[in-house]
């Protein structure tokens, strides 16, 4: 029984440690590239407009998207690596 609770224990502190990298990458690029960082990066040209406006629009998106595909993959590899998978 208590092998089991350190199992369950252990899968969910790696499942919060892999939130919490994917939440802090999330708000790096949508917070802080889109808004804090927007005057350095407003001299790099990005598809005719600048990275921290690319950033803003286009690039949260498509890196909240990419997280989501990484969240699903690294899950997968959690639950085998537990017994848990499907």
């Amino acid at each position: 029984m208590a092998e089991d609770t350190s199992n369950a224990d252990a899968y969910w502190k790696a499942n919060k440690r892999l939130i919490g990298g994917c939440l802090a990458v999330w708000a790096l690029v949508s917070y802080g590239f889109a808004i804090l960082l927007r005057p350095l990066l407003a001299g790099i040209p990005v598809g005719g407009t600048d990275l921290g406006f690319w950033f803003a629009q286009q690039g949260s998106i498509l890196t909240f998207i990419c997280i989501i595909f990484f969240y699903a993959w690294k899950m997968n590899r959690l639950d085998k690596k537990f017994g848990l998978g499907e």
